[in-house]
C-alpha cells in the first residue's frame, strides 16, 4: 500500500496569499494516483486551502499523523505554500499561523517520520527555504540529520525563496510535473526521487533557485511508472544479440527493409534495434545512421548505457 498526503495552502490569516500552491497540488494528484497505463499508484489525500477552508496547523499533524500510519510500505508528503525559516530549519506556514507558532516546523514532522512503521518516506517540499528541512535545528550550522529511508527533494537551498509562474503555478512544482510525466523516467519508465533531483537540477539556472535533495535510503522506490522507451523483451534480447558488451553486432542490407534482399527475421531485429538507437542504448559502427550501418556492412555496438541494460539483462534483472 502507498499512500500520498498533497498540502497546498493559498490561504493565509496573518501572511500574504499565494495563487498557485493549490493548482500545484491538484496536478500532481493526477500523476501521483495513477500511472501512465492508469494502473493505481498512490492513495492521495489532497488537503488544500480556501477563503472559507483553511488548513491549520492541527489538520496538518493529524494528516501527517494519518499519512504515517501502521499499514503503508511508502508514504509521500507534498507541501506547498509558504515557507519559514527556523533556525537551521523550516516552519511549514499553515493558514492560522500567526506570532510564534506560524505552522509545523519540519524537525516536528521528523519525528512523526522517526515514530512510525512506514519503511520508506519520501517528503517534496515546495516553499521557501526548503532546503533546510532536515536540519539539525539546535546548531548554526547548515548540517542535517535524516532518518533511514527518508529522501526530501526540497524546491530550494536553505536560504533562497520559492517562485511562482505568472500562470498560477510554482516553478518548481511545474518542472516537478514534467519529470512525473516522463521527464525524470528511465529506460524502462522507472521515475524515483533521485531522477526527478537529476530531472530538476537540470531545468533551474546557476542563477535562479536551486533544488536541494538530502536522503538516507539504501534503495530507490518508484514514485511513478512511465511508458519504458524500449520494452523489457527487447532489452532482455542485449546478451542474445551482443554475446560480450563491447561487442559488435554485423549488419547488412537484409536488416533493412527498403533495401533488398528482404529477411524479416533479421527486419524485426532491426526494427527492435532502432529502439534502442533512440533510446541511446546502441549506436552504429562508422556512421552517423543505422541505415547505413546496415547498408554498408558496419554494424552496430552497445553504448556505455546499453552496457547497464546489458549487464542488468544478463544477471537476469530485467
Amino acid at each position: 500500500m502507498r499512500r500520498a498526503l498533497l498540502t497546498g495552502i493559498d490561504h493565509y490569516e496573518n501572511m500574504e496569499d499565494l495563487a498557485g500552491c493549490g493548482n500545484d497540488a491538484t496536478a500532481l494528484h493526477t500523476l501521483l494516483s495513477r500511472n501512465e497505463d492508469n494502473s493505481p499508484n498512490m492513495s492521495c489525500r489532497m488537503l488544500v486551502s480556501g477563503a472559507q477552508r483553511p488548513v491549520t496547523r492541527d489538520q496538518l499533524l493529524t494528516n501527517l499523523e494519518s499519512l504515517l500510519a501502521p499499514g503503508s510500505d511508502l508514504a509521500l508528503f507534498y507541501f506547498a505554500g509558504h515557507g519559514q525559516a527556523a533556525s537551521n530549519d523550516v516552519t511549514l506556514v499553515t493558514s492560522d499561523g500567526a506570532g510564534l507558532t506560524w505552522g509545523v516546523r519540519f524537525v516536528e514532522i521528523l519525528e512523526q517520520i522517526r515514530a512510525s512503521k512506514v519503511n520508506e518516506t519520501i517528503v517534496i517540499l515546495d516553499c521557501c527555504f526548503a532546503g533546510a528541512a532536515g536540519g539539525l535545528a539546535f546548531l548554526t550550522e547548515s548540517l542535517s540529520a535524516i532518518p533511514t529511508g527518508v529522501s526530501i527533494l526540497a524546491a530550494t537551498r536553505h536560504d533562497q525563496p520559492s517562485l511562482e509562474t505568472a500562470a498560477g503555478r510554482g516553478q518548481f512544482s511545474t518542472y516537478l510535473e514534467g519529470g512525473l510525466d516522463g521527464g525524470a523516467a528511465d529506460v524502462l519508465g522507472h521515475v524515483n526521487v533521485a531522477g526527478l533531483y537529476a530531472y530538476l537540477s537540470e531545468s533551474f539556472g546557476s542563477w535562479e533557485q536551486r533544488p536541494a535533495f538530502k536522503a538516507n535510503i539504501d534503495r530507490l522506490h518508484d514514485v511513478r511508472l512511465c511508458e519504458p522507451s524500449v520494452p523489457p523483451s527487447i532489452l532482455r534480447r542485449l546478451p542474445v544479440w551482443f554475446p560480450e558488451p563491447n561487442g559488435r553486432l554485423p549488419l547488412d542490407p537484409s536488416y533493412e527493409p527498403d533495401a533488398e534482399p528482404h529477411e524479416p527475421v533479421h527486419e524485426e531485429i532491426f526494427a527492435q534495434l532502432q529502439k534502442c538507437r533512440a533510446a541511446k542504448l546502441v549506436e552504429p559502427v562508422g556512421t552517423e545512421h543505422m541505415y547505413y550501418a546496415a547498408m554498408h556492412g558496419h554494424g552496430c555496438r552497445l553504448t556505455p548505457l546499453g552496457r547497464h541494460y546489458w549487464s542488468m539483462a544478463k544477471a537476469g534483472r530485467i
